[in-house]
């Protein structure tokens, strides 16, 4: 089922080249681990919880986008301002998880998308190793 918009089919290099910033911005994060699950390629803290999913037309939807953990009150946020980027996903939306678009995403904003679902997730002594965040 496709949402409302108008949606190119997109192309493998498309799709690589999101799945490969999706991966710069998880390989950065300590003991973050990548393996498929349900389908798709997935990132875990170590072999543990999950924090984001990557996925392209998950069931005909249309989208290129990220499913990931979200710190309370952001994915009710995000979707009121900027329905056109953000949206509340499948399975996961009823915990608070939200999805992002990658159309038009840039490096450093998908950078801080990662570390936060990272951080919703993440054991504190794991977060500790993260780079303070600036005020």
């Amino acid at each position: 089922m496709r949402d409302n918009r108008e949606v190119p089919p997109y192309t493998r290099t498309q799709v690589a080249h999101s799945l490969g910033m999706v991966r710069t911005a998880t390989a950065r994060l300590p003991k973050t681990t990548e393996r498929i699950s349900h389908g798709s390629p997935a990132f875990f803290v170590g072999t543990g919880k999950c924090f984001l999913m990557f996925l392209d037309d998950h069931h005909g939807d249309g989208r290129l986008a990220v499913w990931c953990a979200a710190p309370d009150g952001v994915q009710a946020e995000m979707v009121e301002t900027e329905p056109d980027r953000f949206f509340i996903p499948p399975y996961v939306g009823h915990r608070g998880w939200l999805g992002v678009h990658l159309v038009g995403i840039e490096q450093a904003e998908l950078n801080a998308i990662a570390e936060d679902a990272y951080r919703t997730v993440a054991p504190a002594t794991l977060v500790k190793q993260l780079e303070p965040r600036a005020s």
